[in-house]
């Protein structure tokens, strides 16, 4: 069973950064692709950034340039550095893992963004 544990959430004024991380419990390098998505009141959950097996990355028009995604295999940890943040960043930010067919997702962290 695959779990995945967000941290780095949190409240920062407009402008700033964050870094959230997703702890995986087993080897990233197994997933298909590993991303961050992300949900606020009332909205649809969005995908944010996506990183494949390979090392590929696609993001959000709404974040690029921003936004990067990266991960370190040793530490079976994908980050997202969120920079230049905005009040419509602020949302519950969860990472999502693919292993073949099935999503797996953490329980998600939360990131406000005050202007």
């Amino acid at each position: 069973q695959v779990q995945l544990v967000e941290s780095g959430g949190g409240s920062v004024q407009a402008g700033g950064s964050l870094r959230l991380s997703c702890a995986a419990s087993g080897s990233i390098r197994s997933f298909n692709a590993m991303a961050w998505y992300r949900q606020s009141p009332g909205k649809q959950r969005e995908l944010v950034a996506v990183i494949s097996s390979g090392g590929s990355t696609n993001y959000a028009d709404s974040v690029k340039g921003r936004f990067a995604i990266s991960r370190d295999s040793a530490k079976n940890t994908v980050y997202l550095q969120m920079n230049s943040l905005k009040s419509e960043d602020t949302a519950v930010y969860y990472c999502n893992a693919v292993l073949y067919l099935e999503n797996y997702w953490g329980p998600g962290t939360q990131v406000t963004v005050t202007s």
